[in-house]
């Protein structure tokens, strides 16, 4: 009895064994189904093929197959990853950045002013702000996105010949000042004012209009009134130098795009300006601080209606130096030049007008004075409430040059109409 159950347990122990083993080794036969193996083998012994898709041969058959038609496979597609990859409908191609890609340096100095003067070249991010300068005519250099689809939104015509780089969107994130980047960055050639290709629409409401920044450093303010230049139909925005990059990123993103629809030329001397300015234009200066003498002479600012402060404009620094020198009866602040104020709201659009804003910090120029003296201009004078020292660069741009194309409309109304009676 002894040496049959010892037998029985001898015998019994295996199916034993196996159960335990199945148990265990449950997980790695279904990680091993779910890698597609070729044979199954099962505790019992019995083993199953898998069948072979319709689409694909063993490797065996593949193996045999003849050395023709071997030949007749076409080559191997090699990944985006390791070369360029192709657009099948257009045939562009991309690169895709790897680590340590060095195309990817420029990035780190393209936002500095010295680089975009040197190089010639600016950043635009944004797949609408790079679509208006494309249609503006504006030459793109290198495109830097994180998905294919961003490009393939962008005119084909104007993508050939462009380096298109493909990265990932942590460094666009890191190379971006947006909260939100948008995917796709752009560096091209500083646009010229004489190539570029303006809208039909914008052109056919040109104004005889111009804006002239004297001395204008805040980015954000800067892109605001290029912005409202748009929007009034100046025909040209005119910038001396001192004033700010108007291709810095900062201006582009406050100015909406503005950059391709109105012509800005900058970086000029006030020696050069009058020549960028049409025949018989007057020039009109927005000075917050234009009735400071008759407010000095009857003691009372608020009875203009404006209040103005010694420290905003450099140059009351010259009157008071001057009241400080010994000079001839009659002779101080001759050198001054005196200009007529007037209200905004009256007409001052009979010729080709130009409007000159400076900057908040020191107000207008010495030399915007003089040209608007010699060109037959005045000082346009904004009233505001008492005890407010001034207005915004931007916002006194804005009222100006929209009041300008108020002015201008009316006089246009009148003239179809007299035109409408004769």
């Amino acid at each position: 009895m002894a040496a049959w159950v010892k037998g029985l347990g001898w015998v019994t122990r295996p199916l034993l064994s196996v159960v335990r083993t199945w148990d265990l080794d449950a997980r790695r036969w279904v990680r091993a189904l779910r890698r597609s193996p070729v044979r199954v083998v099962f505790p019992s012994g019995q083993a199953v093929g898998r069948k072979p898709g319709p689409e694909k041969q063993p490797r065996r058959a593949a193996a045999e197959a003849s050395p023709h038609e071997q030949r007749q496979k076409p080559p191997l597609q090699v990944s985006a990853s390791q070369t360029s990859g192709a657009w099948e409908e257009s045939g562009l191609r991309y690169d895709k950045a790897l680590p340590g890609d060095r195309r990817l340096s420029v990035m780190t100095i393209v936002k500095s002013r010295p680089f975009r003067e040197k190089q010639g070249k600016i950043l635009l991010e944004g797949r609408r702000l790079i679509a208006d300068a494309l249609k503006a005519g504006a030459v793109p250099k290198v495109f830097f996105f994180s998905r294919l689809e961003y490009i393939k939104e962008l005119p084909i015509d104007k993508l050939k010949g462009v380096s298109l780089i493909k990265v990932k969107f942590e460094d666009i994130k890191d190379w971006s000042d947006l909260v939100t980047p948008q995917g796709i960055m752009g560096i091209f050639a500083r646009p010229d004012h004489v190539k570029m290709t303006y809208p039909e629409t914008q052109l056919r409401h040109l104004l005889p209009l111009l804006l002239i920044c004297d001395n204008l450093r805040d980015p954000g303010n800067l892109g605001t009134i290029l912005r409202s230049a748009a929007g009034a139909g100046c025909s040209k925005v005119l910038l001396t130098k001192g004033c700010v990059d108007p291709w810095e990123p900062k201006v582009l993103r406050a100015a909406m795009g503005a950059h391709f629809l109105v012509p800005i030329i900058n970086n000029l001397d006030w020696e050069t300006l009058p020549n960028y300015l049409p025949t018989d234009t007057r020039v009109y200066v927005a000075d917050n601080c234009g009735l400071y003498a008759q407010a000095q002479m009857s003691d009372k600012a608020s009875d203009h209606g404006w209040v103005c402060d010694r420290r905003l404009s450099k140059l009351h620094k010259y009157e008071e130096e001057e009241e400080g020198e010994d000079l001839e009866p009659g002779a101080s602040k001759a050198w001054l030049p005196e200009l007529e104020v007037q209200s905004y709201d009256l007409d001052w659009t009979e010729a080709p007008a130009a409007v000159v804003i400076g900057g908040e910090t020191h107000g207008v120029s010495l030399e915007s004075l003089q040209l608007a003296e010699s060109t037959g201009g005045k000082r346009l004078l904004i009233p505001v409430v008492p005890g407010v020292d001034s207005l915004n660069s931007a916002m006194a741009a804005s009222i100006l040059l929209f009041e300008g194309r108020r002015q201008l409309r009316v006089r246009a109304e009148h003239l179809s109409r007299d035109r409408c009676y004769h």
